[in-house]
């Protein structure tokens, strides 16, 4: 029939074909959106909505902080506007690591969060964000000894907690490409307050910029970690030795923090038994960690979240320790670490945390909340552009109605 109509009037059987197709493509959307009240339906838990603190979340989906080196002149920018309100659907957004002082930004091309130039335009980010009904929480990183001269404003000194370089570590500069970490200034004992302070002024101007709240990042061998880890603290001061001793920095800059913002305002990251940076585990871990989590439930801080890096090849989380955490904070725990909506799902069902961190999958999935809540495939992410520095593998991954487009 068609074939005859087409015969006699050419524009007619284009228009059917067109008809069709659009018929077709309401098919498909119509057969999503069931697929999509199913899919929520199956994860219940992950798509409820959840109170962290004095922040009212959407979802129980978060996205992690992640690295990206897009901040040329360490001043957010358009392309960082677009990447974050982009992945507005998630729960809660926490931004990648931005230095609360000029000697913390270690890597190429990484944010601060130190000066009115910065938090301008950090609030560009956290505007566009809660436009689309998102909540943003920015990442509060010293990297400390992880750092080069090259990559410090005016060739800046890398200062560490102790005098021991990461010596089997190398940092990628642009002024020379990788370059070995050099062994770094110790912070003085009279230069603690100081540094105190820094992190307590960058979570203030993060409140001036817009933001729901901070994440001090104490983990993956940064400052604060760099603090709690035998292997880059050899102090003999009272911020060394003893568990007591090198947890002391982070409940100070935690309290600090926390009085000048608001505890609900106030989360951690920790990753005990990371290795990366060279960090070590010992014999003392789980305690140390107890400890520390029962002085963090002292601050009343909004949560902790719990990396594990046993997906990348990082030594495994024994689940003793991630519940002698949990049960002496007493909080909100958001886990981290390699998760699917279906693990996801399942570990919010056994208690084991109330939100859930995804990396990778929100790297290179703008609209990451919709394709789980589908049962979407996945884009898969570039590995050769994420610390570049251009929008190439930053703001060029499709969302799904684009991919159904051009199908």
């Amino acid at each position: 029939m068609h074939l005859q109509i087409a015969s006699k009037d050419k524009s007619y059987f284009l228009n059917m074909v067109t008809a069709n197709n659009n018929a077709y493509q309401n098919i498909i959307i119509k057969y999503k959106k069931l697929k999509q009240i199913f899919m929520s339906t199956a994860y219940p838990s992950l798509h409820s909505g959840y109170t962290l603190g004095s922040t009212r979340l959407a979802n129980r989906i978060v996205m992690a902080p992640m690295t990206r080196s897009r901040a040329s002149g360490n001043i957010p920018n358009d392309a960082m506007v677009h990447y974050y309100s982009d992945r507005a659907e998630a729960g809660l957004i926490i931004t990648e690591g931005a230095s609360p002082s000029p000697d913390g930004l270690g890597y190429a091309r990484i944010p601060g969060l130190f000066n009115k130039a910065q938090v301008d335009a950090w609030k560009k980010v956290t505007d566009a964000v809660h436009e689309k009904g998102g909540k943003i929480f920015v990442q509060i990183m010293h990297t400390g000894r992880i750092s080069h001269k090259h990559n410090l404003p005016d060739e800046g000194i890398v200062r560490g907690v102790s005098a021991v370089a990461a010596a089997n570590t190398q940092m990628f500069t642009d002024k020379e490409g990788m370059q070995p970490l050099p062994v770094p200034k110790e912070i003085s004992t009279g230069e603690i307050a100081a540094l105190v302070q820094e992190f307590v002024q960058s979570a203030e101007y993060a409140v001036e910029a817009g933001f729901d709240g901070v994440e001090l990042h104490g983990a993956n061998g940064y400052l604060l970690d760099q603090f709690l880890n035998p292997a880059s603290n050899q102090r003999t001061d009272e911020y060394g030795g003893t568990l007591e001793n090198r947890n002391r920095f982070v409940l100070q800059v935690t309290a600090a923090v926390a009085n000048a913002i608001g505890k609900s305002k106030t989360g951690i990251r920790l990753s005990p038994f990371g290795a990366f940076n060279e960090m070590q585990a010992d014999e003392n871990t789980e305690q140390q960690y107890t400890q520390l989590a029962a002085g963090l439930k002292e601050t009343g801080i909004a949560y902790i979240h719990m990396v594990d890096h046993t997906s990348l090849g990082a030594p495994a989380v024994p689940q003793t320790v991630k519940d002698a955490v949990r049960n002496a904070f007493g909080g909100t725990i958001i886990l981290s670490g390699g998760y699917t909506a279906a693990r996801a799902e399942a570990e919010l069902e056994e208690g084991k945390g109330e939100l859930v961190a995804f990396g990778r999958p929100f790297l290179a999935n703008p609209d990451f909340v919709k394709r789980i809540s589908i049962g979407e495939e996945l884009n898969q992410p570039d590995f050769n552009t994420f610390y570049t520095p251009d929008e190439k593998g930053y703001n060029d991954y499709p969302v799904f109605t684009e991919q159904l487009q051009e199908s």
